[in-house]
């Protein structure tokens, strides 16, 4: 799958100069693609610190590890195509590594809630929907149709729910203990998610059944 998910921000003239850099540094696009990763391990310690003395810090840097997982999304797309790095191996170091991203900053959610066990199944439900929107979006492109990134809750969709929902915890936090805005995120994710796969399952169906030959 060649086609990239179409963002504006690529023309952004600041990412395009720190694309540029990277280019030109022996930096690789698969290594970005894996430093997502580590961003998003960052935000899951950040998570698990909410339930310590200073919650509040611990939201913010969640969203601002969020911001970083997706800045690697686009750099190591902008590298391999514009700064002439792409490598054979790079569909895999595209996808794989969000798939691990997705779990690691949506499920702990789950666990820090102070729903117990309920909250855990609603973040594995929410983490697995996520993993389940790209599973029909390559499969729809496997089937021979164009990569199919419509909402409305795709990875970027997801990343600014959770990007803002961390930003109002730290709020909430300030004035009490319970975590709502949390909850409601999950919830919103995990419905938003469930129309997405439907969609994109449609959209595989039709061109099955109507336009392929």
């Amino acid at each position: 799958m060649n086609i990239r998910r179409p963002l504006t921000i690529r023309n952004n003239k600041m990412m395009y100069s720190m694309a540029a850099w990277l280019s030109k540094k022996n930096v690789t696009p698969n290594q970005i693609s894996l430093c997502s990763v580590f961003f998003a391990l960052l935000c899951t310690i950040s998570i698990v610190m909410s339930s310590g003395k200073h919650s509040w810090l611990a939201f913010i840097l969640s969203s601002i590890f969020i911001q970083a997982r997706l800045l690697c999304n686009l750099l190591d797309g902008m590298v391999a195509i514009e700064g002439g790095k792409k490598t054979k191996s790079g569909e895999l170091f595209n996808d794989i590594p969000d798939r691990f991203s997705d779990l690691l900053i949506i499920v702990p959610i789950g666990f820090m809630i102070n729903l117990g066990g309920m909250g855990i199944t609603l973040g594995w439900l929410a983490g697995t929907l996520a993993v389940m929107t790209a599973y029909v979006r390559n499969l729809h492109a496997f089937l021979g149709s164009s990569v199919d990134y419509q909402g409305p809750m795709a990875k970027q969709h997801r990343m600014a729910v959770l990007t803002l929902s961390f930003l109002l915890a730290a709020i909430e936090s300030y004035f009490a203990a319970h975590r709502y805005v949390l909850v409601v995120a999950l919830i919103l994710i995990s419905i938003g998610c469930l129309i997405t796969i439907v969609r994109r399952i449609l959209n595989a169906y039709y061109y099955l059944e109507f336009n392929h030959e």
